[in-house]
């Protein structure tokens, strides 16, 4: 058996076209839905990120403010710039790009946003209307993973869940989404001592630490949804995931490829949130 694709770029251009009708309703209303986003230093990943970022604005007809900061910014002046965003009407969401230079204290940043234009959904007032289930606004990655397993039509209730990473970011939103979708959740980290016993039980597995291989074939059931967010290179240089990829496809029944996987559905749920924030639909 070979595992089925859940193709990444074309959910996100199905995703794309719709928020780019509600951008043209919200004009019509005299409202461009506005992300600023602020690069501070030349760090090369971040650059690019940032570009696509930005352009996927210019794709569904959104307002970008790129704002590029030399890394000798101070924190009290990267702080100054994000209150004045917070009271600009104009920008709907803000968008602190990380890593910070090591003199900024990313979480005091990162909290400076106010909730109601967290777009990235990192702010503690989001991760607690999460835990919660509240309104607010997701983290991109795991809010993207959602969204494909969604478009396969998957039913997680009942489903055993396994997702290997606890970040902020991706594993510990991951566990809570999946959670409210009445999925019973493992949650794997370094500290676990036998890996492949508890993914052998998943139905779904959502590999998220940044490190090659951490799963491969013989620690998958057969049909099993996988799902690969890891971000890494391989010995020739090429972009790929968590996941031994031509292993585990020939045993798992979906998985999400490295790179067109989660990777474009990141950048077009930050979209989404950024529209639902000009509607008003995510307001804190």
């Amino acid at each position: 058996m070979t595992a089925q694709l859940i193709d990444g770029n074309a959910l996100s251009r199905q995703l794309r076209a719709d928020v780019s009708a509600r951008v043209t309703a919200l004009k019509a209303r005299d409202i461009t839905p506005g992300l600023a986003v602020i690069l501070v230093g030349e760090n090369p990943a971040s650059q690019v990120y940032v570009r696509n970022k930005v352009k996927a604005c210019e794709d569904t007809g959104m307002h970008s403010l790129l704002e590029r900061w030399p890394a000798t910014l101070s924190e009290a002046e990267l702080l100054a710039r994000v209150d004045a965003l917070n009271r600009d009407a104009t920008i709907h969401g803000i968008l602190v790009q990380l890593p910070l230079p090591a003199h900024i204290d990313a979480q005091k940043v990162i909290e400076a946003i106010s909730p109601a234009k967290d777009v990235d959904g990192f702010h503690i007032a989001s991760a607690g209307a999460l835990m919660t289930g509240m309104p607010g606004f997701w983290p991109c990655t795991p809010y993207g993973c959602m969204k494909m397993l969604e478009s396969i039509g998957y039913e997680l209730k009942g489903k055993h869940a396994v997702v290997i990473g606890r970040s902020n970011i991706v594993g510990k939103p991951m566990a809570l989404m999946l959670l409210q979708q009445n999925a019973t959740v493992t949650i794997c980290h370094s500290g676990t001592q036998d890996l492949k016993a508890l993914t052998l039980q998943a139905d779904v597995i959502v590999a998220a630490v940044g490190k090659r291989n951490v799963l491969t074939a013989d620690m998958v059931k057969p049909g099993a949804v996988v799902l690969d967010v890891g971000m890494n290179r391989n010995d020739e240089g090429k972009l790929c995931g968590d996941v031994d990829f031509d292993g585990v496809k020939e045993v798992a029944g979906w998985i999400t490829p490295v790179p067109g996987g989660v990777g474009p559905m990141t950048i077009t749920m930050l979209m989404v949130n950024t529209l639902e924030s000009a509607e008003g639909l995510r307001a804190a």
